[in-house]
């Protein structure tokens, strides 16, 4: 297929402000009657009140940490996080940082979806989906394989060894406990310590957390939000598989819209770069540990996952005009699933303004991170466990461990 995507429209491409207007090129169209879902805008103040209700509850006092993988860390009412600060307490704030960071970075690199049957055994206690992948990749890093000479860190050379065998079994991986996308996760990881090896302008110590010293380097101790997208999207961009790439520069979670036109051009495509960003929503507290003042939440997005996504289709925001749909199982690349993911983070901007004036908050003061933390992904939890005993969400996914 044709690409004509310049040089020049790369780096847009590569911000919020492309994700913003390209999704809603989508939202245009199902308003119009012209995809796979309907959308009922009327009912976008009762969900937004549903969010609210989860985050009275979830976090009453409204004092809300970004949505990032720390959260996950303390899963089982046990404090990894802490233990792992204990681990660091010798080290000085920068170089804490930095170890925070590898392990933090590879943890989401490994967070696609599981699947409905993995599951992760941790003394007596079990955890599946994101918070079973987050304990097992806490137990895979300070177990210290991802790092070569047995160091607390991930590194170039560790990443780059790592095998299907180690893996599969620090996340417990059998016939009977299996876990979707695994050579997808494994990949990813050693294209990540490749990456590492070659780029010493954003990864000079080798290591995935030394970003932090390419952004110290590049903008001195304070930058904003996006300046670490940025640096994400362009450091980690080659990691990716397949997709769409420029000049041989790899656009990542971007994806070809086939119904705007056949050819692959920047009129045509959809950006969502959700692992990204909630590898950059994550990236940010260790980094304000370390004495580094950032600002610019805002300009962010929401993250187009299933259960963000889930809770507007659940909750009727969005329907199927197909309701077969929910039978079949669908790629990341169908036109079905590129629609769900641009409607939810067009609603989710929707949902925030709501939550943002009934709580008498600016956007500054509680950006999209704190409304996904606080309240839409858990609610689309809790509605899909009201619907559906698995807890699944309502479309199934054929995932490849690297998107969802």
């Amino acid at each position: 297929m044709k690409n004509s995507i310049l040089e020049k429209d790369f780096e847009y491409l590569l911000t919020p402000v492309a994700i913003r207007n390209t999704t809603k090129k989508i939202y245009d169209l199902a308003l119009s009657g012209k995809t796979n879902f309907s959308v009922d805008e009327s009912k976008i103040e009762a969900c937004s009140d549903f969010v609210l209700e989860v985050i009275n509850k979830n976090y009453p006092d409204h004092n809300i940490p970004f949505h990032s993988r720390w959260g996950h860390f303390k899963v089982g009412n046990i404090d990894r996080e802490k233990k792992f600060n204990d681990l660091l307490s010798d080290l000085s704030p920068i170089d804490r940082a930095r170890t925070k960071l590898d392990l933090v970075i590879t943890s989401v690199l490994l967070d696609a979806g599981a699947g409905k049957d993995w599951k992760y055994l941790e003394g007596e206690n079990y955890f599946n989906r994101s918070e079973g992948l987050a304990v097992a990749s806490y137990y895979l890093f300070t177990d210290k394989s991802l790092s070569s000479g047995n160091k607390l860190e991930s590194n170039a050379e560790g990443l780059s060894n790592l095998t299907k065998e180690i893996l599969e079994n620090a996340f417990q991986v059998t016939s009977s406990n299996p876990l979707i996308g695994v050579d997808g996760r494994l990949n990813l990881l050693k294209s990540l310590g490749r990456v590492v090896g070659e780029n010493s302008v954003i990864f000079p110590k080798k290591r995935p957390g030394s970003i932090i010293d390419y952004l110290i380097n590049k903008h001195g101790n304070e930058f904003e939000v996006g300046d670490i997208l940025n640096a994400v999207l362009v450091g980690l961009g080659p990691i990716w598989p397949g997709r769409i790439d420029v000049n041989g520069k790899n656009l990542g979670d971007v994806w070809h819209y086939a119904p705007l036109g056949s050819e692959i051009s920047e009129d045509t495509v959809i950006c969502f770069h959700k692992l990204s960003q909630w590898l950059t929503y994550s990236l940010v507290t260790p980094m304000l540990e370390a004495g580094l003042k950032i600002t610019g939440a805002e300009k962010l997005t929401g993250l187009s996952e299933y259960r963000n996504g889930g809770l507007f289709l659940d909750f009727g925001v969005i329907n199927l005009r197909d309701e077969k749909n929910k039978e079949k199982s669908h790629k990341p690349s169908s036109d079905l699933i590129i629609e769900w993911r641009a409607l939810t983070l067009q609603l989710l901007d929707r949902v925030g303004v709501v939550v943002q004036k009934k709580l008498n908050k600016s956007p500054e003061d509680f950006p999209l991170a704190k409304v996904l933390e606080g309240g839409t992904w858990w609610a689309g939890r809790v509605i899909a466990k009201k619907l559906r005993e698995s807890g699944e969400p309502p479309l199934q996914l054929d995932s490849d461990g690297t998107v969802f």
